[in-house]
């Protein structure tokens, strides 16, 4: 068992520990940030690998949008193909949906 020794600290410092520890408790999550304020390559390396940095996850969700864009690109021509244009507004939220990601990912706006 190891040796327990007791920490003194601000009573706002604890409010900001409680309030972003999550589930760990309070020892917990103060030794994960020790070790990843000091480059450990124990636990605190697995835990930082885990999480995407803003720059990736911009980039995954382009990315995602685009694959959307393209698949509802897809899905519409192939109905197309298939017969006449449908009568309910389903096809027509789903063209409303292929405009404005093209919008957004800065694509040329796409035509019934």
């Amino acid at each position: 068992m190891s040796e327990k020794r007791m920490l003194i600290i601000d009573d706002e410092l604890l409010r900001k520990i409680d309030a972003n520890r999550g589930e760990l408790n309070r020892a917990e999550f103060i030794n994960l940030l020790i070790d990843n304020q000091l480059g450990d390559k124990g636990d605190g390396a697995a835990v930082s690998e885990q999480y995407m940095t803003r720059e990736e996850f911009q980039e995954f969700s382009l990315g995602m949008k685009d694959l959307l864009r393209r698949f509802l690109d897809f899905f519409i021509s192939y109905g197309l193909e298939l017969g006449s244009e449908p009568k309910d507004s389903t096809f027509a939220e789903l063209v409303q949906k292929l405009q404005s990601l093209s919008a957004s990912s800065g694509k040329p706006k796409l035509s019934k």
